[in-house]
């Protein structure tokens, strides 16, 4: 029986923190770095499975407890030995532990914020909230125009924010799906609304059922905007949810779905503050049960775009050397090369799809929208590598399809972005290897444009 390993093959001679390596799965091995596309429901969306092992060349795919648990159900992927083969997918498989969405349908729920924001945006939370704790009738001082101070009340205030686009949660009769304990967390279905509780245990049992060769154990993602106190709070629940995680994988032992042993990674928390994220990893790394440690780990929670790449070099100086280091839903060109200078070996992220199925679509010089007018006549290929699968297709033809409303169009469109950012990543690893990495992310950057 073939059993999980790292191996790393070759260290950046540039930057400190950067490797090239092999993951062994029971099902295959993943060269890393890697991007792992997101296989939600057991489906890449709009893509068959066979065009996606043909056509995209990755080395990976990753599914999602959460929604899989609510539908088919974990009993019937495990009838079918696990959400691999229930998918007709013969490669190495991630699961994620459902801990997102404690964050997706709780912290974020109605307020239109992601894993990732800006420090303008922190700072505008916390005047939001300061504004929201004076009395109506509180007089702002604000420089508006031509260096003039204007006196304003907090009315004209919130119109002046809004017409900036600052966005902040206006849906006060939104209610979070998720109460948190430290048993574990209640959620409500997002399709029947019907009451369900994950527990660390719950959600090995699950994962177990799920048969990936590599999953997470359960965690807490944090909100951007949640300060410090709470960052502490979610952090050591996290860190004792992780303890239980591993308790119980070593109980259930190997997947019944499978039969084969699983690779169990810890997820590193901590928010924004360099301080916490190092004692996260440390804490993880270290920790051991009857001498049975984390495979691997993930950087989860919340960032700021400015700090991610500190606060990756941080958690990866601290983190294990040996074992591999994986940044969830995580997918932006810029991010891969920050990740991947910093320590990342593997990536998962919905983008590439998601942009694909509303016409965005990569190219190497920034994203474009098919339904910009001037792809009504372009006869150009929709990408000029011949390997692609949509190389053979023309933008006026893809253009075609998605005014017309035709399913194909998201297939081509999302086969494109797929075999875009996974090549991408491929190119970088070379790029370590051939000891120009700086070069290439110059070149790459310097001509990508958002």
């Amino acid at each position: 029986m073939k059993e999980f390993s790292f191996e790393i093959t070759k260290k950046s001679a540039e930057a400190p923190l950067a490797r090239v390596g092999i993951i062994h799965t029971p099902h295959g091995k993943i060269e890393t770095p890697a991007f792992i596309p997101v296989g939600t429901k057991a489906t890449i969306k709009s893509v068959l499975p066979e065009d996606f092992q043909k056509y995209v060349d990755s080395d990976a795919v990753l599914a999602n407890t959460y929604h899989l648990y609510l539908e088919p159900g974990n009993k019937i992927v495990k009838k079918h030995g696990g959400f691999a083969r229930m998918m007709n997918y013969n490669g190495p498989t991630f699961t994620d532990s459902g801990g997102f969405q404690v964050f997706s349908l709780g912290a974020a729920m109605g307020v239109g914020v992601s894993k990732i924001a800006k420090r303008e945006d922190l700072a505008n939370q916390n005047l939001e909230k300061n504004l929201e704790n004076k009395n109506k009738s509180f007089r702002l001082k604000k420089i508006f125009k031509n260096n003039k101070f204007f006196s304003i009340d907090i009315f004209f205030f919130k119109k002046y924010r809004l017409k900036n686009k600052i966005k902040l949660n206006k849906k006060k009769e939104e209610k979070s799906l998720v109460k948190i304990s430290e048993d574990g967390v209640e959620f409500r279905s997002i399709f029947d609304g019907g009451k369900h509780f994950f527990t660390p245990e719950k959600s090995m049992e699950i994962q177990h059922d799920l048969g990936a060769d590599i999953f997470f154990a359960f965690d807490e993602c944090t909100s951007p905007f949640a300060n410090k106190h709470y960052q502490i709070e979610a952090l050591e629940r996290t860190h004792r949810w992780a303890k239980r995680s591993l308790e119980h994988h070593i109980k259930l032992g190997e997947s019944e779905a499978t039969g084969e042993m699983q690779a169990l990674y810890a997820v590193v928390q901590g928010g924004i503050y360099e301080d916490l994220r190092k004692e996260s990893a440390k804490v993880l790394g270290e920790m051991n049960i009857s001498g049975k440690s984390f495979d691997g780990f993930g950087i989860g929670g919340s960032f700021t775009k400015e700090d991610m790449t500190k606060i990756l070099k941080v958690t990866n100086e601290n983190l294990p050397e040996n074992k591999p280091r994986h940044f969830l839903g995580i997918g932006e060109i810029e991010d891969l090369f920050y990740g991947i200078e910093n320590g990342i070996d593997t990536f998962d992220c919905v983008s590439p799809t998601r942009l694909a199925r509303n016409g965005s679509l990569y190219t190497k010089d920034g994203r474009i929208n098919i339904f910009n007018s001037k792809y009504k006549n372009d006869f150009s290929p929709v990408c000029d590598d011949e390997s692609c699968y949509a190389h053979r297709y023309t933008k006026a033809y893809l253009a075609h399809l998605f005014r017309s409303k035709e399913m194909i169009a998201a297939t081509i469109a999302s086969l494109h972005n797929l075999h875009f950012i996974v090549h991408l990543v491929k190119d970088i690893r070379q790029s370590i290897i051939e000891d120009r990495f700086f070069e290439f992310k110059k070149s790459v950057l310097g001509r990508y444009k958002n």
